[in-house]
């Protein structure tokens, strides 16, 4: 039987900042979601991308497995890598063949039984909890709040460790009460173990603009590093 084969849009080598310690991260190609915010325009076309099999990724990755020390190992980001939950999931049942720590960063906006067989063999979840009302969601992301809730549940339920993920942006989710809801969120989640805010930026705007589209929040300041540090004084427990 031939191998299931993925659509990838780029790797990095040595990534610090997706995932614990030092990972071989993987950004694969398609979208399903159109966040105002996003910095990976280039990542929504599902068509797009180089086709990679899972045994030509795993091997890749191998290389760089002494880098990767106790906490390290391999992040499949996006783009959306559960559009492609088959060919993560085999991905991530070799990279455990090879004792190679796995992590899946997602929206978690879909949640079906390929997805669940995916979550199977992944040690931790980069969740992005963008906002925390509908309102926000079905305005500036495209879907609801209440999937990625119902996803955020079945990690907890299977006690997969998750990390929840927020881009804090200046007029649109940079309140003491966004902060406090998200940290309700987590509070109510056991698996839930850290809570990263990530500051919103606009390097992103090249693409946009060799893209020929516009960037919905090209009008909004970014963040400020010291106005982030102090949200995150909200939540030291899982800061």
């Amino acid at each position: 039987m031939s191998e299931v084969k993925g659509r990838v849009h780029s790797i990095q080598s040595m990534g610090t900042v997706d995932g614990p310690g030092v990972r071989f991260v993987v950004f694969m190609q398609g979208c399903n979601l159109r966040c105002k915010c996003c910095h990976n325009p280039d990542t929504w076309n599902c068509s797009g991308g180089t086709e990679y099999s899972a045994s030509e990724i795993v091997e890749k990755a191998v290389r760089f497995k002494e880098y990767f020390g106790e906490k390290g190992g391999i992040t499949l980001s996006g783009g959306e890598p559960i559009l492609q939950a088959e060919f993560a999931k085999e991905v991530f049942t070799l990279c455990h063949e090879k004792g190679i720590n796995t992590c899946l960063d997602t929206s978690g906006s879909i949640l079906n039984d390929s997805i669940k067989d995916l979550l199977s063999v992944t040690d931790r979840v980069l969740l992005d909890i963008k906002y925390t009302d509908d309102e926000s969601y079905l305005e500036n992301v495209g879907c609801r709040l209440a999937p990625v809730l119902e996803f955020l549940s079945y990690l907890n339920k299977q006690g997969i460790a998750t990390t929840l993920r927020q881009v804090i942006i200046p007029t649109v989710n940079d309140t003491v009460d966004n902060i406090m809801n998200l940290k309700a969120i987590a509070d109510a989640n056991d698996c839930v173990d850290k809570i990263e805010l990530l500051p919103f930026k606009k390097i992103c705007q090249i693409k946009y603009d060799e893209l020929k589209i516009d960037f919905p929040f090209s009008h909004i300041e970014q963040a400020k590093s010291e106005d982030v540090a102090k949200l995150k004084q909200l939540i030291p427990q899982y800061c």
